[in-house]
């Protein structure tokens, strides 16, 4: 049940009826027409702005088309008074009966309330984290593996056919120093001492990597040269670091459906494939780029190398794909495996980036319209930077990582639900400073606690009327008699309520999950609000010492809160509190 698109389609309904009448001109469009809460609540429970954009097209005045709307919706029992605003915006009052309805809705649907077909089972590829593999994670990869894991089963709430997607980068540079990192921890674990060149990666977290080579192959390698060991001991690290991955995830409850190797595009023909594909549509040539930003570094000169011709895609400057020694830029495999997405069947693709990639939008999303011929889109959502505070001071500093704050550090500081609703509490696009006493007070401006204080609040209230002998089971509740909820403070929450299933499909449509954090707060602080009126108003009072019928409809009321709000923590990965400590 969406409250707000069953009003629309009654303006809708009332616009072709006036259009009938001749009230209105043939062929106008209705499709910028909007139904969404007031600014100011006072001012009713909805507005629409239909005669603000139907006046120009109509060659009419907003306020006459206001007028004769108005006329319309009044008419329908649904709406109590329809009042005209301003230029012509159109303010609603619906029947106390909706909002009762709208709980009772909840009550039947439990945490699908709010579930949605808007996807309509479109295939989405959600492409996040994928971290190189060369060591734990740490907390910037944090923030893009929650928002992206939160992202996804927002998508697939709101009807999308969701894949989770890992894109191993292991087919670079990077991995080789990897190996010959885990190379001299094996040499250490022979009791040997060694230096960590510049470049390398001294982390302690690549001690037991180094003794698990050492126990597979004893000291088969002691001594010996690269070429003896350099491929046997990077596929060896490779899988160690992303089973050391694999291990932090879970830390934070996510499950990839994929993972996909960036090695598997090497020598097997599907880089060519992929570039072959956008040569059929005359988009590779042989060109010399532009020095960087009109400027000449010292060490660049003019050299021919094979081009993708993004710029007819919306990119900026056209992008090498083989350098002019042969080899594949950084960018050919990832055409690559965007090639791979496309061919396998997604109607839509998301990449989660770290903020420093930024200037790889343009190029991947040209590459992308190119490949699909515009049919598949595709979004890319940057991570901005998270700094950690503690006792005031930013906290840097991880003795197992060596060089930064791993995964595992902030989840052991404030666990993982924590973690979790605190990420999703800033838009991604924007700086975070996560400050982890903060996130442990017990306070209204501890977002999280105060929603799941909340869900604990209503489950505490509930266990005390079973204790007392009230009956507060979903069954009872489900049939109380909610009429008695008319409260203009119950009625807010009902109202709270009813605009759930539209924030999620604002929140899927956006790729903005940090929405569902907003309203839970929202909702949490409409619950606590009536909690406290009760305390000099007996009829708000969960439990109703006067009347069983009134303590029925009010537990039913608070259970629903709670049903939206278990709903709201699933989508963002969080448990639901029951009790607090």
């Amino acid at each position: 049940m969406n409250l707000f698109t069953d009003i629309r389609t009654l303006v809708i309904d009332s616009l072709t009826a006036m259009t009938g009448e001749g009230a209105l001109p043939e062929g106008l469009d209705f499709a910028n027409v909007a139904v969404e809460p007031p600014r100011d609540a006072a001012h009713g429970d909805m507005a629409t702005n239909a005669a603000m954009v139907l006046a120009k097209p109509a060659k009419m005045k907003p306020r006459d088309i206001a007028e004769a709307l108005a006329a319309k919706l009044a008419a329908d029992e649904r709406i109590t008074s329809a009042e005209v605003a301003g230029p012509g915006f159109l303010n609603l009052r619906l029947a106390p009966g909706i909002w009762q309805g709208v709980l009772k809705s909840v009550l039947d649907a439990g945490t699908d309330f709010g579930r949605s077909d808007m996807g309509a089972d479109k295939r989405v590829n959600v492409e996040y984290v994928s971290a190189n593999p060369t060591g734990p994670l740490h907390v910037g990869h944090t923030r893009g593996a929650v928002f992206g894991d939160a992202l996804a089963a927002l998508l697939a709430y709101a009807g999308y056919d969701v894949t989770r997607e890992y894109y191993i980068n292991d087919g670079g540079g990077q991995v080789d120093v990897l190996a010959r990192s885990v190379y001299l921890r094996y040499l250490e674990a022979h009791g040997q001492e060694v230096a960590f060149a510049d470049g390398t990666y001294p982390g302690d977290y690549l001690v037991p990597v180094g003794q698990a080579l050492k126990d597979k192959v004893g000291d088969a390698y002691v001594g010996k040269g690269e070429d003896v060991w350099l491929a046997e001991v990077r596929e060896f690290s490779t899988d160690a670091m992303m089973a050391l991955i694999r291990e932090d995830l879970a830390q934070l409850g996510i499950k990839m459906d994929k993972f996909y190797s960036e090695k598997s595009l090497y020598g097997t023909g599907k880089i060519e494939a992929a570039l072959a594909s956008l040569e059929s549509k005359g988009l590779i040539y042989q060109g010399v780029l532009e020095p960087p930003k009109g400027k000449k570094p010292d060490d660049w000169e003019p050299r021919e190398q094979t081009l993708f011709k993004s710029t007819d895609h919306g990119d900026d400057v056209d992008r090498a794909v083989k350098k002019s020694d042969g080899s594949w830029t950084y960018f050919a495999p990832d055409i690559a495996y965007h090639y791979d997405k496309v061919e396998r069947g997604f109607d839509e693709l998301i990449d989660i980036f770290g903020a420093d990639h930024g200037g790889y939008v343009k190029r991947m999303k040209a590459a992308v319209s190119a490949l699909s011929d515009g049919k598949v889109p595709l979004d890319i959502k940057l991570c901005q930077l998270v700094k950690l505070f503690k006792d005031g001071q930013e906290f840097k500093m991880s003795k197992r990582a060596g060089t930064f704050v791993t995964l595992r550090d902030v989840v052991d500081a404030v666990g993982a639900d924590v973690t979790r609703f605190m990420l999703l509490t800033r838009k991604n696009d924007q700086g975070f400073d996560f400050d982890l006493d903060k996130a442990l007070e017990q306070s209204k401006d501890n977002p999280v606690f105060y929603v799941q204080y909340a869900n604990a609040r209503i489950c505490s209230t509930l266990r005390k009327a079973n204790e007392q002998g009230i009956a507060a089971d979903d069954a009872t509740l489900n049939a109380a008699d909610l009429s008695l909820i008319a409260d203009p403070a119950q009625l807010a929450v009902a109202k709270k309520l009813a605009e759930w299933p539209r924030q999620v499909e604002i929140a899927a449509r956006t790729h903005e999950p940090h929405r569902v954090a907003f309203y839970l707060y929202d909702l949490a602080s409409e619950l606590h609000g009536l909690y406290h009126l009760g305390k000099s108003n007996e009829g708000l009072r969960f439990v109703n010492e006067s009347s069983q019928s009134a303590t029925h409809a009010n537990l039913a009321l608070a259970r629903a809160v709670s049903v939206v709000i278990s709903a709201g923590l699933g989508i963002l990965g969080v448990k639901p509190a029951e009790e607090m400590r």
